[in-house]
């Protein structure tokens, strides 16, 4: 596959992120407060999540050990790796849903959006990346690895709120409160969001690139879902909150 073919394969592949952004807006994905009946065969919540987050670990972790990376790219891979190797094999370990299921329809509809997107960006790391040392002195660099580690920070501290809001054994809803859940419904979203617009401007690249309009078009109406399901729950949610974009959204 030559650089041409896999940026047309990028732009494609964006577009159709855009397009799951407008559906989205209309049909709430059914796994974890929002799961239904109607969606077929369901399993474990917390398998669901291993078998989802797998290929993004795995793909990764496969195009970094069998090619050759200059140090700015094996570092892009290692930063992929750390975020995907929490999601895959600590944080379903970590959430607390005895006895929750999912549709194996969304497993496997999130197993190839995974595939994709860790294939696209994994491929060009191994062929085409023409990264140097100059690159850890870029300002796209700079800013991009402190808008990772704060992202990751705020993902991983709204994750452990909202684990922590069950007592061992519950199973029911209360609304989190503390750190930036005074002023969003879905901190750890935002923070996923700023990591990834971090990854895309250190990365540089198109496949980056793409991954972060399909992370906000499945993180933005995940949160908006979010923001109205606790609204409608609870009568004394604040009405201040957002959903995921402090002062905006």
């Amino acid at each position: 596959m030559t650089l041409t073919t896999l940026n047309i394969i990028c732009v494609i592949w964006a577009s159709i992120g855009i397009g799951s952004f407008v559906l989205l807006q209309f049909v709430t994905a059914p796994y974890g407060r929002h799961v239904k009946s109607g969606w077929g065969p369901q399993i474990s919540n917390k398998l669901g999540w291993i078998f989802m987050e797998a290929p993004s670990f795995f793909i990764i972790l496969y195009f970094y050990l069998s090619s050759d990376q200059s140090l700015f790219a094996s570092m892009l891979s290692l930063i992929w790796l750390l975020h995907y190797f929490n999601r895959t094999f600590i944080y379903p370990f970590r959430i607390r849903t005895k006895g929750k299921k999912m549709p194996l329809l969304i497993v496997g509809s999130a197993i190839f959006f995974n595939c994709i997107n860790a294939g696209l960006n994994g491929y060009f790391l191994a062929n085409f990346e023409n990264y140097s040392t100059e690159s850890f002195y870029q300002l796209n660099f700079i800013i991009g690895v402190l808008l990772f580690i704060i992202g990751f920070i705020i993902n991983q501290k709204s994750d452990h709120i909202l684990i922590h809001l069950r007592k061992p054994g519950e199973t029911g809803y209360k609304i989190p409160q503390g750190f930036l859940f005074n002023y969003l419904s879905c901190p750890n979203l935002f923070g996923e969001l700023i990591q990834w617009t971090g990854f895309a401007l250190m990365a540089w690249n198109l496949p980056a690139l793409t991954f972060l309009v399909w992370t906000f078009a499945n993180l933005i109406p995940r949160a908006l879902g979010h923001h109205e399901w606790y609204k409608k729950q609870f009568r004394d949610y604040p009405a201040k909150r957002k959903a995921v974009l402090p002062g905006i959204l």
